[in-house]
């Protein structure tokens, strides 16, 4: 019982720093969808938030000799979920603030609890109903919820919220990443009903390393006295009952009858929980990851991950992708390319993806947006880090397609960033073990022929995620098939990225980068491919990219455009040479 009881004063201590903190599984709650067309005002000095401007009061004139220097009426309408700069030509690469408003009609009903939940907004959000601050929320790619049970009115409710982009030193992710900085309401928007007393929060998945249990909690909002909760899952014939504590805490244990989720097998089953008053169900599945050595084990059995990387991106419309239908586009994609492994880089992508991902039989690597250039000394950024880890976690832990949480991306090593990642890595067991702990590392000791890991941070890690570029950027220091890669480390490595750049379209030589040909994006993944076969403790790749995607780092204007040229499909689709060596090789690996 040491292990429950641990388990339970963690969870009390992560739960009492979240004021704000959101209900899980909200596509199955009782919800109003605010998605649509709302009005916004640009606002590219960010004036609108001094007091003499005061956007959010939405003001109107009084008398004939007063005016307003603003108005949502009669300015641009936009919609959400949706980026503002793909939805106006002028704010391409706009960094900002945009207000947006909409006007909800709210009939009141007895006993019964209203939150205004956002999936994220990109990056910072204050959140007003009618005219008063709710709250804000810092970080592009998480949710966040107010409850508004006892704010709103009844009839015509007024709800504004101030976005901003504008990339910040001190920010997460920080100023140099290298993909369009989507703005906006870019997610779902929704008014959730629930009861006086609602199941909040539940994890439900095998106790780690172990088939014969699952092993979890329930965590129940409202409560003064123990209440009854039941887990069931019918299929299975499971009907679990518990009694929580005088908090609302319930452990849940039972004995594992349920077959296990693989990316042959993609088993789900519908898990409900319910109490007296509240009753929300979801389809969940359940696996075994770990690793042994230099291998890694699914449900027992050693796994080759093979893996793409993509951004949450629709590359032909060339904006934020946010629609089920973007997932299915993405998703079906990979399929088609031989994948059974997604690296979701380098943030928490839509819950489209995610439920997609697992019902589709992916294996998920999702990533915190601790990005290069972050500022691991500055306190608000690390608070930032680990509030954005929490959010991350507590949305997806009940999807068993999430095998790896990665804490960082292209980090430089140094005493302070080993120890500050070091820590997280301890927060995300803490919260969540039954998960691999990774990080996409990106230096090590080059020698002619040898490659070899040295990074501290690779201690804390249960799986090395290795970013390498050799034959790209910069050339290749021996022939491919002669280097050699060692770990002291004896753990598995996933190489994270590689790749090229290549027009799609664009012949030439196949040993001239600068040609930007399918030839030589074509020849550098067989080489790489050719030097992967020497790395012994190699269990998963993950190219770099599955289409090309904006990005304003990338300034070549006939070659790239704001383009990422790296794609092995271009912004509209078509298949570059280099595809079809990675579909054959993919095809080949039969773990």
């Amino acid at each position: 019982m040491s292990i429950i009881r641990n388990f339970l004063i963690l969870f009390f201590t992560i739960s009492s720093l979240h004021s704000q903190s959101f209900m899980v599984n909200v596509p199955a709650r009782q919800q109003t969808s605010l998605n649509g067309k709302w009005k916004v005002i640009i606002d590219p000095v960010d004036v609108g938030i001094q007091k003499w401007k005061s956007l959010y009061k939405d003001k109107k004139p009084k008398g004939k000799s007063s005016f307003v220097e603003y108005s949502f009426d009669g300015g641009p309408v936009f919609d959400v979920p949706g980026d503002f700069n793909s939805q106006l030509p002028e704010l391409k690469f706009y960094e900002s603030t945009v207000w947006y408003k909409k006007e909800i009609q709210i009939v009141k009903k007895k006993d019964k609890r209203l939150f205004l939940y956002f999936d994220a907004v990109n990056y910072h959000a204050d959140v007003y109903l009618n005219s008063e601050l709710l709250g804000s929320h810092e970080g592009g790619f998480t949710p966040f919820q107010f409850e508004v049970t006892d704010l709103v009115k009844e009839g015509l409710n007024s709800i504004i919220v101030r976005v901003n982009n504008e990339r910040q030193p001190d920010g997460v992710p920080a100023m140099g990443y290298d993909w369009i900085n989507y703005g906006g309401i870019t997610r779902d928007v929704r008014l959730i009903e629930t009861p006086k007393i609602y199941i909040d929060d539940y994890f439900i998945q095998l106790e780690k390393s172990n088939k014969k249990h699952v092993l979890g909690y329930v965590k129940i909002n409202g409560v003064k006295k123990p209440e009854k909760v039941e887990v069931l899952i019918p299929e299975a014939k499971i009907k679990h009952t518990v009694m929580t504590d005088n908090k609302g805490y319930a452990v849940v244990k039972f004995n594992n009858k349920l077959k296990l989720w693989s990316p042959d097998d993609p088993k789900l089953y519908k898990v409900i929980v319910k109490t007296a008053t509240d009753k929300v169900e979801e389809n969940i599945g359940f696996r075994t990851i770990e690793t042994k050595g230099e291998d890694i084990l699914l449900n027992g059995k050693s796994v080759f991950l093979k893996g793409i990387n993509f951004h949450e991106e629709n590359a032909s419309r060339g904006n934020r992708a946010y629609s089920e239908s973007d997932a299915l586009q993405l998703l079906t994609k990979a399929k088609e390319l031989g994948c059974n492994f997604i690296r979701t880089a380098h943030y928490p992508q839509n819950e489209h993806i995610v439920r997609l991902a697992e019902k589709m039989g992916f294996m998920l690597w999702e990533e915190m947006p601790v990005f290069q250039t972050i500022q691991f000394k500055n306190k608000s950024t690390s608070k930032l880090i680990h509030s954005t880890l929490k959010e991350m976690i507590k949305r997806d832990k009940n999807r068993c397609a999430v095998v790896i949480w990665s804490i960082s991306n292209e980090t430089h090593p140094g005493k302070l960033r080993t120890n500050f990642l070091s820590n997280l890595a301890d927060t995300c067991r803490g919260i969540d073990n039954t998960r691999f702990v990774s990080s996409a590392l990106h230096k090590y000791k080059k020698g002619k022929s040898v490659m070899t890991l040295d990074d501290d941070l690779i201690e804390k890690l249960d799986v090395i995620g290795l970013n390498q570029y050799l034959g790209w950027y910069g050339g290749w220091p021996a022939d491919p098939k002669d280097i050699q890669w060692e770990s002291k480390y004896n753990k598995p490595m996933i190489i994270s990225e590689y790749g090229a750049e290549a027009m799609y379209g664009r012949h030439g030589a196949k040993d001239v980068a600068s040609s930007w040909s399918e030839e030589y994006q074509e020849q550098l993944y067989k080489d790489q491919l050719t030097m992967q076969k020497n790395i012994s403790f190699l269990r998963g790749t993950c190219a770099w990219i599955l289409f090309d995607f904006r990005s304003s780092l990338r300034l070549h204007p006939t070659n790239q455009n704001y383009w990422n040229r790296k794609g092995l499909l271009s912004e509209k689709g078509y298949r570059k040479k280099a595809w079809y060596v990675l579909n054959d090789f993919y095809k080949s690996k039969k773990e």
